[in-house]
């Protein structure tokens, strides 16, 4: 499929001042060259064309927005200078798999001072000798050259992931409904106040019933107490009969001997 037809399927009835991604890989360039792009396109901050057979980017339109170009897999040897010109705010450029041969070439991406991630992996000008500290010292302004910093850590899966996920954060809370979050918090204080309240009458019935006991057992001690000195009491009456009883046996008998 040509470029300009997959640009008008890819629009899918959308004004093209409200598409911010635009996805045109392994379409057809005629003649090597981006057709039906242009400077309509305001809002756009991610753009790609990888495999698209291009090879030169003189027709590049104005994207000040655009953030991340990918141009992977392509025929481009040179004109990068426009890159500064019409997208001067890349933070991510990849162009890997291109015919980019030289440092003079990739030296004209000084100019965009925000570039973070350069990709040049599969292109001629790795085999150079130094390639990575002859890049990192010509292009001071990025981080990362094909996927790694200078001390060789990777880089993060996606920039546009992050600033993707941060939005619909964004819009997440955008969405609430006004007085949702105070009265989500009044919701939870409420139970919070509820659990305090709960957890101290636990911990108050808990005292009750420590006390019950703790009386419940100084009572039992108490009838114990009182129940040994109610036995001993009647073993003490018991004794003081069983003596009553052997002094008047012994009167008896002394009364007898007296009348023999």
């Amino acid at each position: 499929m040509e470029m300009k037809k997959r640009i008008n399927l890819e629009l899918r009835n959308r004004a093209p001042e409200e598409v911010t991604e635009l996805v045109l890989d392994n379409c057809l360039c005629v003649n090597g060259e981006i057709e039906g792009l242009n400077d309509t396109f305001k809002e756009l901050e991610f753009l790609s064309m990888a495999k698209v057979a291009l090879s030169s980017l003189a027709q590049l339109p104005s994207l000040n927005k655009l953030r991340k170009l990918e141009l992977s897999d392509n025929a481009i040897s040179g004109g990068l200078e426009v890159l500064a010109e019409k997208c001067p705010n890349l933070t991510y450029l990849n162009l890997s798999g291109n015919k980019i041969k030289d440092l003079s070439t990739v030296e004209a991406l000084q100019n965009l001072k925000n570039l973070k991630s350069l990709d040049l992996f599969n292109c001629e000008i790795t085999n150079l000798e130094d390639y990575r500290e002859s890049i990192f010292e010509l292009l001071q302004q990025i981080t990362y050259l094909d996927g790694y910093d200078q001390e060789d850590n990777e880089a993060p899966d996606s920039e546009e992931e992050d600033d993707e996920d941060g939005d619909e954060d964004d819009e997440d809370e955008a969405g609430l409904p006004e007085g949702y979050e105070e009265e989500e918090e009044e919701e939870e204080d409420e139970d919070e106040e509820e659990d305090e309240a709960g957890s101290e009458l636990g911990e108050g019935e808990e005292e009750v019933g420590l006390s019950y006991l703790m009386k419940e057992e100084i009572q039992d001690e108490d009838d114990d107490d009182d129940y040994v000195e109610e036995g001993e009491e009647e073993e003490e009456e018991e004794e003081e009969g069983l003596r009553g009883e052997k002094r008047k046996r012994d009167a008896d008998d002394d009364g007898e001997e007296e009348e023999d």
